[in-house]
């Protein structure tokens, strides 16, 4: 119980700080979230991307 108290004291008891913290949380879960989507749209489509394919048809232009 000792923790939860300290745990207020630290984050919620004032209002700048409580925004602080909010805000931080925020940003650290939508990076978080948006690697994690990231990571699965592109295993999801592995092969059909540019990034995959692009060496191919750059190796195409260059023997024209």
């Amino acid at each position: 119980m000792a923790q939860l108290g300290t745990v207020y004291n630290l984050f919620f008891r004032r209002n700048y700080a409580m925004l602080a913290t909010v805000f931080t949380t925020a940003f650290a879960w939508e990076m978080l979230y948006d690697n994690t989507m990231n990571k699965v749209w592109d295993n999801i489509n592995k092969g059909r991307q540019w990034k995959d394919i692009r060496q191919k048809y750059i190796q195409g232009a260059d023997d024209e």
